[in-house]
């Protein structure tokens, strides 16, 4: 929490008001017309040793809670407790700040702070947002220069926006997310956290609005990471969103080298989305690249089902009636009217179809079988058979003059392929 503080300090230092402004401001102002009261502000105020301006501005604020500077002095308070690193002290001072002032855009500014810090994502996201609020009314005070009050001004708006953003980002609030990274990262485009927020926030699972630029912002990100190992994970991380978008790695490399040097997705920036071909144009590629008898079992389940007419044609008048071995997974076997009629052997001989115990095959054996012949439901069984007629969808082939195969299958006998159902 010290180092916290201390970044806190930092990032607000040029907000804290010196003793000097601060008694300018009761003077010039806000006339305390109390000597009492005056003499104690001013003491507390000009005080050197910190514990003492400390106690003396507690004081103040119990003695003289309707003072006219009861609000510059507990700024007072505030900054004196942020140099002792005393958390709970800067939080607790904050608050009573919002009481006295629900708009004060320091106490804002430092619970918004706070309260990320602490993971209190609600409440920091509040503070944040009532801070850009009063941020648009928020005069320049006295005895600030413009140039002060300028650069206050950017200060509170990106930690305004960066908190805001943040806490989004965490409770997946990513259309919120992006509307703020997008305004923290404008004013502080080298900001690792802003730009990584962004981008896991314009990339899936979450909705994005435009997922180039969700891609340009992990290539950003990468590039600003400074810890090898996070550096690298983030470039895979935005390398596979890549791919799985674009269909190869064209241009991710390209992207790399443009986020070094572009702070914000360029004019024009795009990345053309993959799209993957339908099943029909599957099963044509496969038709114009492979004869039928050099396809597998999947392949000619893919182009008879999903084919055009011409393609499937192609295929079937090619297997039609020609003698195969095969192996296959047993579903059921529904045996012949009598002892010496042929049993239907139902198998799947697809991946997927094994995987769903769906049969893809409906083999008429050429004779009766014994029990001693007759697979078992989950078996494999290695057969030969010839196509007789096909059924596109759900897709079965009918096969008749069955046959037992007692050895192994020999060379080019179609097994079970690693089949998966196409593309939609």
């Amino acid at each position: 929490m010290k180092k916290i503080l201390a970044l806190l300090l930092l990032t607000l230092g040029a907000l804290a008001l010196t003793a000097t402004t601060a008694l300018a401001q009761a003077t010039q102002k806000k006339e305390i017309k109390d000597q009492a009261e005056y003499n104690a502000y001013v003491a507390a105020i000009q005080a050197t040793d910190l514990n003492a301006k400390i106690s003396g501005l507690e004081a103040f604020s119990q003695a003289y809670p309707n003072s006219v500077v009861r609000e510059d002095g507990m700024e007072a308070l505030l900054a004196a407790y942020q140099q002792t690193n005393n958390a709970a002290k800067v939080e607790d001072v904050a608050q009573r700040l919002l009481v006295v002032n629900p708009n004060n855009i320091k106490a804002l500014a430092i619970l918004s702070y706070l309260k990320k810090a602490g993971g209190d994502w609600a409440n920091a996201r509040s503070f944040a947002e009532r801070g850009a609020t009063a941020l648009a009314a928020y005069a320049k005070p006295d005895g600030v220069s413009q140039d002060d009050y300028d650069k206050q001004k950017t200060s509170f708006t990106e930690l305004f926006n960066n908190v805001a953003g943040y806490s989004a980002w965490q409770t997946k609030d990513c259309a919120s997310a992006q509307k703020y990274l997008k305004l923290s990262v404008a004013g502080n485009p080298t900001s690792l956290e802003d730009v990584y927020g962004l981008a896991i926030c314009s990339l899936p699972p979450s909705t994005p609005e435009d997922m180039p630029n969700g891609l340009f912002w992990i290539a950003r990100a990468a590039d600003l990471s400074t810890d090898p190992k996070g550096k690298e994970q983030i470039a895979k991380f935005g390398h596979s969103k890549y791919v799985k978008y674009h269909g190869s790695e064209d241009g991710w490399a390209a992207l790399l080298e443009t986020a070094k040097t572009a702070t914000a997705p360029p004019g024009g920036f795009t990345v053309e989305k993959y799209v993957p071909p339908t099943p029909e144009q599957q099963a044509h590629d496969i038709v114009a690249k492979k004869q039928p008898k050099d396809m597998d079992f999947a392949e000619w389940e893919l182009v008879l089902s999903e084919g055009k007419q011409e393609d499937k044609d192609a295929v079937w008048n090619a297997i039609k009636g020609q003698p195969l071995q095969m192996i296959g997974n047993v579903i059921t076997v529904t045996p012949g009217a009598d002892a010496k009629a042929p049993p239907k052997i139902q198998l799947a001989a697809s991946v997927d179809d094994i995987d769903a115990k769906r049969f893809d095959i409906e083999l008429t054996m050429s004779g009766p079988l014994t029990a001693k012949q007759t697979p078992k439901e989950g078996e494999e069984f290695k057969f030969g058979g010839v196509p007789d007629s096909y059924v596109p969808k759900p897709f079965v082939m009918q096969m008749i003059t069955g046959t037992l195969l007692t050895s192994a299958p020999p060379p080019g006998a179609k097994k079970p392929p690693v089949h998966h159902k196409p593309t939609r």
